[in-house]
């Protein structure tokens, strides 16, 4: 197993905001985490990848305990994740910080480069290296997103809603990337409100609400368990035979 979560709990405050999560994610596949606005994933994320420490429970990294690690250590063990709110370094170029995450598998200057250019082009940005990074449309900000985080060599990549605020030829194109990404390898774990993209591209799929885990399965499996449109829709909704949540978000 690339990952195990086990009883994971986070709380700020009066604040319970990830209330005894478990999840797995096996090596080589790709896995989503879903759920209403609000439900916990992107603290959970958080947790998993160090940014906060849990206030509860176990992360297990390729059999390896990790919970309580900094963000450095886990990150040379192989697990990178990218943001919602992309932060590229805006007076470099795209190459230039390609080549900040490719510094953590590379110490010397001509490899990293190099290495950055080849990341380039698996995401799509070969023709922009040479462009600053303030100057990028929203479109390439989270393909920078990904190519820096992909730069560091991960063997699992935690990937937060990189494909919100992109037109649908946009998703479609960052679709074949992830997949792409699975298929040289990298292990994925994503968020995402996309949910064609999601059943698209998800083997399999965990949801959260208010912090909780509350189905977990292949795609069809989830979008048609009760609990989980009643979480997207309200209470008495799958009794009186609303839609999916892939139906409501394309309505």
């Amino acid at each position: 197993m690339m990952l195990q979560v086990s009883n994971l709990s986070k709380v700020f405050g009066g604040l319970r905001a990830v209330d005894d999560a478990s999840l797995q994610v096996e090596q080589g596949r790709i896995v989503a985490l879903i759920g209403p606005n609000g439900a916990g994933k992107t603290t959970l994320f958080a947790c998993i990848a160090g940014f906060h420490a849990a206030s509860a429970g176990q992360v297990h990294f390729m059999g390896q305990d990790i919970t309580g690690w900094p963000v450095h250590r886990i990150s040379r063990a192989g697990m990178v994740r990218t943001f919602q709110i992309t932060q590229p370094f805006a007076k470099l170029t795209v190459h230039e910080n390609i080549a900040v995450g490719a510094y953590q598998q590379f110490h010397d200057r001509r490899e990293a480069w190099e290495h950055a250019r080849a990341v380039a082009r698996q995401v799509g940005m070969e023709a922009l290296l040479a462009q600053p990074a303030s100057g990028l449309t929203v479109a390439g900000r989270k393909r920078l997103e990904l190519a820096r985080a992909l730069a560091t060599g991960p063997k699992l990549l935690l990937l937060d809603e990189v494909m919100a605020g992109l037109n649908p030829t946009e998703i479609l194109e960052i679709i074949g990337i992830i997949r792409a990404i699975r298929d040289s390898g990298v292990t994925v774990l994503l968020i995402e409100h996309v949910m064609h993209a999601v059943m698209s591209l998800s083997d399999h799929i965990h949801v959260l609400s208010y912090g909780k885990i509350i189905a977990q399965g292949n795609p069809q499996e989830v979008v048609n368990n009760p609990a989980v449109i009643e979480a997207y829709l309200g209470r008495g909704s799958a009794d009186h035979g609303a839609n999916t949540p892939t139906e409501v978000v394309h309505a």
